[in-house]
């Protein structure tokens, strides 16, 4: 029997797989991805469908794809649609994301999000569970390959969202710039005021002008060890 919590009290119910987790990679990155009403977005590679749940749920009028190439977390994602009562607002589809051109006509979304592997291949040991190793590592999707993706799916002004490691920032905006998708928007996380960032949110539009925004850095805890007050405005914690 599948096992759905809420994420938050009186908040969406949500069943995860044994091998991708929800992280706060994923709830940082809802959080940071500008919606309007009406739009349509795709999550690439997502997993059992956590970004996609929580955006429908900030965006009322919002419709949602999903794009997972392994069966199960796919077909968990539609559960935790259906779950939700979102069904009408959202589809998931078992499928590469390497194959987007066979899969959706082009500029098919308002805006693409992804969460993607970290690590290049030959960067670090990778779990021997492929489901594991697609999520760490870029044993299946190149940041170069996820970036054409977004920029076949994207209307020129469409908005691409992605949380990655700081230290591919240089590759990570690169890339973007090289496949149609200027960066706009950057954002650090650090874990305490006083330590460097672990994480880097970004925004890019596809056809962009030139013209980055610096946000100011998301502190997750205080320097004492408490939460911050906007990583619990995130978390729907009191």
């Amino acid at each position: 029997m599948t096992d759905f919590s809420e994420l938050w009290p009186g908040g969406p119910r949500f069943a995860q797989a044994e091998t991708m987790r929800l992280s706060t990679d994923s709830v940082l990155l809802a959080d940071f991805a500008r919606l309007r009403g009406g739009e349509k977005g795709i999550d690439l590679g997502c997993a059992s469908g956590a970004i996609a749940l929580l955006l429908l749920t900030r965006e009322p009028r919002l419709h949602m794809t999903g794009l997972e190439l392994d069966a199960e977390a796919a077909e968990l994602a539609r559960e935790n649609m259906r779950v939700n009562a979102l069904t009408e607002r959202s589809r998931i589809l078992t499928g590469d994301i390497r194959e987007v051109r066979g899969l959706f006509p082009a500029a098919s979304f308002d805006f693409v999000i992804a969460n993607p592997p970290y690590y290049p291949p030959g960067s670090g040991r990778l779990s021997p569970d492929p489901a594991r190793a697609r999520a760490r590592g870029e044993t299946e999707c190149s940041l170069e390959e996820l970036c054409r993706a977004a920029a076949w799916l994207l209307p020129t002004g469409g908005r691409f969202f992605l949380v990655h490691k700081p230290e591919r920032l240089s590759e990570l905006l690169c890339t973007m710039t090289a496949q149609g998708l200027e960066p706009k928007r950057l954002r650090t996380v650090c874990q305490r005021p006083e330590r460097a960032p672990s994480l880097i949110l970004a925004e890019g539009r596809r056809g962009g002008k030139p013209g980055l925004s610096l946000e100011a850095p998301l502190i997750l805890a205080e320097a004492g060890g408490g939460e911050s007050a906007e990583f619990c405005r995130i978390y729907h914690r009191t």
